[in-house]
Formats: structure tokens, sequence, C-alpha cells
């Protein structure tokens, strides 16, 4: 069973930074994409910003210029840098992976961490 663990939320002040991390366990090959998603209280959940296994980042218009991620291939983690943060970046986010494992490829999300912006 491959298993995915987010850390790295808390409460913080505008303008200040957090990072997160999605740590992925269990029988894995390799970890070809990762997503990292938000949702806040009434909204749906959206996607903030994707990696792929050769690196290629891309990001939601919200965050571009304020949120970096990246992977450590070694540690099978991967992390989102936020700065710069809004009170409207406060939400559960979650990461969301797709990952070879020795049965087979499987799609699979985490728990989700709350990061609260606010004064």
């Amino acid at each position: 069973q491959v298993q995915l663990v987010e850390s790295g939320g808390g409460l913080v002040q505008p303008g200040g930074s957090l990072r997160l991390s999605c740590a992925a366990s269990g029988r894995i090959i390799s970890i070809n994409y990762m997503h990292w998603y938000r949702e806040a209280p009434g909204n749906e959940r959206g996607l903030v910003a994707t990696i792929t296994s050769r690196g290629t980042t891309n990001y939601a218009n919200s965050v571009k210029g304020r949120f970096a991620i990246a992977r450590d291939n070694a540690k099978n983690t991967v992390y989102l840098q936020m700065n710069s943060l809004k009170p409207e970046d406060t939400a559960v986010y979650y990461c969301n992976g797709g990952v070879t494992t020795i049965p087979g490829y499987l799609e699979v999300w985490g728990q989700g961490t709350l990061v609260t912006v606010s004064s």
C-alpha cells in the first residue's frame, strides 16, 4: 500500500511563508506527476501546482510568483513553498500523485493539511 502524508500546515500571518511537504511511502518504484490541490470552505477543490517526473512545473494563476513546487526523488517527497501568503490562500491543502508501485500504477491522495492565513 502506498501512502501520501502531508505536513507543514498551520497558522501564518498575511505576507508570511510556509513550506508544505508530501512524503510518499510504501512499495514505490517511481513517482510520476505530483499535484497540490486546495479546498477552502464552501469552494470546490482546485489545482494549485503540478510537477512532472521531469521536473516541469505549472501553477494556478492565483499563486504564480508566490508558490513554488519542488521534488526530492531520493526522499520520495514533494514540497510546496508558499510565500507572500494572503487570507484567500486559507484552505486544506492536499497532495495527489501518480505512483508506479510493485503491484502496478496507482493514483493516491494524501489526507490534507490545513493552512490558515490570518492576522
